[in-house]
């Protein structure tokens, strides 16, 4: 129990011992001494004392009086000698001089972490990505939505025609009553004649020239001025005579007239020799959608039943190409004359080929009932080429046998002639659950493929939108 009567702690004693965390070390008890006995030195109380005191070469007066005195002062003071400056005292002099050391000093500061420098570059290279990407992002977003604008600002237009002197090989051109340069112009972009869709008709914008186009089959070359084309086109030397060139997409009616226009046949003789479709081979009561559509050139002797011929033989070439059994030629023609006059590009040929399979599915059979396909529907009605899209209400409710919107099943047999892709695709439907397809947008062809009605409905919406903003474009 402590004493009451002392006004120590009972444990100054030890923190005597204990190190003065302000540099000054209280040396070892000696053997014998009394505890209480101080220090022989004290640290210095400044560091302008402890400078003067290393300079003197003996122990700096205190400033502060010692933490304890000692009962009886000594008999004879021993040497003093300047401690070590402590951190709080000792500066770079002292180092160079010797009298401090670097330990001293405090401790070396440990080298910088390698795994947290290449942490470091880590995060400063993916900030530097994050921000090129940005940059990379907003650019091109800029690019495609101001192209033009930034090449005529920068003199950087790229050219929309070729030069003279870069014309070769040979290219084929058809001009069919009504056609325009307006209308000519894509055209001989397809055929390799012109550099860009618009080069043709901007030279004729440019140069004020409106000529009168004369139908036929013009031969030209590759790679051709525009003002070259024109000159070939309206030159009666380069006409093709006893050519034609007959579209995907056509029905019989229709094919015969452009044969005739382009041959010079008379077009009683060409209606005469399709009447009788077993006299080349085919087990039908129509040559609908066997007059394959190609370039057809024949001498100026060649009788229309030598011609059709050809054409008929055309299409069994291209239906042995897609290894269609000759049992079933007449039913993928069908269903390929029904792709081609709905799809325009390559993918959505085989998306619809699926389409029309899901719909005859027996399994779809109860709860979708018919194709429902306004093209056959036009066919059967007679405004296949009336210039739209949309099936009038008399063609929807006309009850002839190739509208599927009022009998089950595929059409009585094909609605128009079809090409190599449509036929292919006839052959080798996509994978998917489609059941419903509208185009969306009749100038970039965007079709939307669907497998409920909810989202049909949907699109159909899309479709109206887009039709009411663009009354004249076909609708």
């Amino acid at each position: 129990m402590p004493d009451p009567t002392s006004n120590d702690d009972e444990f100054a004693d030890l923190f005597q011992k204990l190190p003065d965390p302000r540099g000054r070390v209280t040396p070892p008890a000696v053997a014998g001494a009394p505890a209480t006995e101080p220090a022989a030195s004290e640290a210095p109380g400044s560091r302008r004392a402890a400078r003067e005191a290393a300079a003197a070469g003996q122990q700096a007066e205190p400033t502060t009086p010692p933490l304890a005195q000692t009962t009886a002062p000594p008999t004879e003071p021993a040497p003093v000698t300047a401690p070590a400056p402590t951190s709080s005292a000792a500066g770079l002099e002292d180092l160079f001089t010797g009298r401090t050391t670097t330990q001293d000093l405090g401790h070396v500061p440990p080298p910088p972490s390698r795994r947290k420098r290449r942490a470091g570059g880590w995060i400063a290279l993916g900030i530097v990505v994050v921000l090129l990407g940005g940059l990379a992002a907003g650019g091109l977003w800029v690019w495609n939505s101001y192209e033009p604008q930034i090449r005529e600002l920068m003199g950087w237009e790229e050219p929309l025609d070729y030069e003279d002197g870069m014309a070769t090989g040979e290219a084929v051109i058809e001009v069919v009553d009504g056609d325009t340069g307006q209308s000519i112009s894509p055209k001989l972009y397809e055929a390799g004649v012109t550099m860009t869709p618009e080069a043709f008709y901007s030279y004729l914008v440019d140069t004020g020239q409106n000529p009168p186009f004369v139908p036929g089959v013009f031969q030209l070359q590759k790679k051709m001025t525009s003002e070259a084309a024109l000159a070939a086109i309206l030159d009666p030397e380069n006409k093709l005579e006893n050519s034609a060139v007959i579209p995907e997409g056509r029905t019989v009616d229709n094919t015969l007239e452009l044969l005739s226009e382009g041959m010079g046949m008379p077009l009683k003789d060409l209606k005469a020799a399709v009447k009788h479709p077993a006299d080349y081979g085919v087990e039908a009561d129509s040559l609908e959608g066997w007059l394959f559509p190609a370039m057809y050139t024949v001498n100026p002797d060649t009788t229309a039943p030598e011609l059709i011929q050809k054409m008929v033989d055309r299409t069994i070439e291209a239906l042995d190409k897609a290894d269609v059994p000759e049992a079933d030629r007449q039913e993928i023609l069908t269903i390929a004359s029904i792709i081609q006059r709905e799809a325009r590009f390559e993918d959505d040929f085989y998306k619809v080929s699926r389409v029309i399979q899901n719909r005859l599915s027996p399994d779809n059979q109860e709860t979708y009932g018919k194709l429902q396909m306004d093209s056959t529907a036009q066919y059967g009605y007679g405004e296949m080429h009336d210039g739209t899209v949309s099936s009038s209400a008399e063609a929807l409710a006309d009850d002839n046998p190739w509208n599927t919107y009022i009998h089950p099943g595929l059409p009585a047999g094909p609605i128009a002639n079809s090409g190599e892709l449509a036929i292919d695709a006839a052959m080798h439907p996509a994978d998917g659950d489609w059941l419903y397809f509208v185009t969306v947008n009749l100038d970039t062809g965007e079709t939307v493929f669907t497998s409920n009605l909810a989202d049909h409905e949907a699109a159909v919406a899309q479709w109206q939108s887009w039709c009411a903003d663009h009354p004249d474009s076909g609708c």
